[in-house]
C-alpha cells in the first residue's frame, strides 16, 4: 500500500511540474506573442509619420531668373520629377530683392512646413554681418549643401601681375594701388577673397580699392577694358576667358587644385598663403522644421548629387560637388560664420 501510495504521490508530483512548465512556456509563448504585436505596431506608425508632401513642392531663390542659383534651383525641380525622385510636382519661384531680405521672409512665412525651400548662397552669411539683412543663418533649418564654387583672381593677359605672389607683393605695399572688381556687392567671397589675400600677405585689407559691378560678367568686361586691374569671381565664370587666352588667373581660392581646363592654375595655398573662398550652394528651409521633413530632404537631396544631371552640371560650371547633411551645414554655417565675420570687421564692413 505504501508503494502505490508513493507512486500515486510522485505521479502526482510529476504532473504538476508538467503543469507548472507548461503554464510557464504558455506565458513565455504569449510574451513573446504581445511583444511581437507591439513592435509591427511602432513600426507601422513609424512608416505613418514618415513625411511626405500632400501638395507642390515651391523652390525658392532670392535672385533673378539666369544666374548661378536661379539656374541650380532649375535644374534641381526638373531632375526630382524627371528621377520620380518626389511624389508630387515642384516649381521655381524667384523672389529677387531686398539683400535676400524678400526671399527669407517668404520662407519664413512657412515655419514648420516642408513644402517650401530655398537655393541659397553665402550671402546668408554676410548680409545678416554687414547690416543688408536682419535675419542668421539660424533663423531658418539647413537641410543639406550641395557643392562649392571657388573663387578666382584674374588679370589681362597682359597685365605686369604673372602669378598670385606678384598681387600679394602689390597688397603689403600698398593695397590700394590697384582697383580690384567684384560683383555683386561689397563684403561678398569675391571681395573676402581679395582682403584674405592683402591680409596673409601683410598689407592693410581696409585700404583695398573695390569696384562692385551688377554681375561677374561685367567684372571681367571692365577688366578688359582696362577700367580694373584685377577681379575677383567664381573660377568658372572667367574660365572661358582664361581659356581662350584673353585672361590669365593667378591663382584660385580652393583648398586644391581644380580639374579641367584650370588644372595648371595653382591654389593660393600652394602660394604660400592660407586663402581658401568658396561661393557654396546650400538648401535651407523655413524654421520649425521637423526631424522628419529634414530627413525627407536630406535623403532626397543626397540623391539627386548622385545624379548624371547633377555630375555634368559640375563638370560644365566648374563647380565642386560638395555634400553635406543638416547637421554638418549647421555646424559649417557657425564656422564660416566666425571667419566671415573677422575678416569683415578687419576691413570695416561687419555691423
Amino acid at each position: 500500500m505504501r508503494s502505490v501510495r508513493r507512486e500515486t504521490i510522485i505521479v502526482a508530483a510529476n504532473r504538476h511540474r508538467g503543469i507548472r512548465y507548461n503554464y510557464r512556456k504558455m506565458i513565455r509563448l504569449t510574451l513573446r506573442f504581445v511583444f511581437t504585436i507591439l513592435a509591427l505596431a511602432c513600426a507601422s506608425a513609424g512608416a505613418q509619420t514618415a513625411w511626405k508632401p500632400s501638395r507642390p513642392l515651391e523652390i525658392l531663390v532670392g535672385v533673378s531668373p539666369g544666374g548661378g542659383i536661379d539656374r541650380t534651383a532649375r535644374l534641381l525641380a526638373r531632375v526630382l520629377m524627371e528621377k520620380r525622385l518626389i511624389e508630387t510636382s515642384a516649381t521655381v519661384i524667384n523672389k529677387p530683392g531686398g539683400g535676400g531680405t524678400l526671399v527669407q521672409a517668404t520662407l519664413n512665412q512657412h515655419a514648420g512646413d516642408g513644402h517650401y525651400v530655398e537655393i541659397s548662397a553665402t550671402s546668408i552669411l554676410a548680409n545678416q554681418i554687414t547690416g543688408k539683412s536682419p535675419n542668421n543663418w539660424s533663423d531658418f533649418t539647413p537641410l543639406a549643401l550641395l557643392c562649392d564654387e571657388y573663387i578666382g583672381v584674374v588679370v589681362k593677359a597682359d597685365s605686369p601681375l604673372k602669378d598670385g605672389r606678384d598681387l600679394a607683393v602689390l597688397f603689403k605695399n600698398d593695397a590700394s594701388a590697384i582697383a580690384a572688381g567684384i560683383a555683386t556687392s561689397a563684403g561678398n567671397t569675391n571681395h573676402i577673397t581679395l582682403a584674405l589675400v592683402a591680409k596673409r600677405a601683410g598689407g592693410d585689407a581696409k585700404k583695398l580699392r573695390v569696384v562692385v559691378f551688377g554681375s561677374g560678367g561685367e567684372s571681367t568686361t571692365a577688366l578688359m577694358g582696362g577700367h580694373v586691374g584685377v577681379v575677383a569671381t567664381p573660377a568658372a565664370t572667367a574660365a572661358p576667358q582664361v581659356i581662350n587666352g584673353a585672361l590669365r588667373m593667378l591663382a584660385v581660392a580652393a583648398p586644391r587644385r581644380l580639374e579641367g581646363p584650370l588644372a595648371n592654375v595653382p591654389t593660393w595655398k600652394e602660394l604660400g598663403f592660407d586663402v581658401v573662398v568658396a561661393n557654396w550652394r546650400p538648401v535651407i528651409g523655413p524654421r520649425g522644421m521637423s526631424a522628419e521633413q529634414i530627413a525627407y530632404w536630406e535623403d532626397r537631396l543626397a540623391r539627386f548629387t548622385q545624379t548624371d544631371e547633377w555630375k555634368r552640371e559640375m563638370a560644365e560650371t566648374g563647380a565642386v560637388a560638395h555634400f553635406m547633411n543638416s547637421r554638418d551645414l549647421a555646424r559649417y554655417f557657425a564656422a564660416q560664420h566666425a571667419e566671415f565675420k573677422t575678416i569683415l570687421s578687419e576691413i570695416g564692413l561687419a555691423k
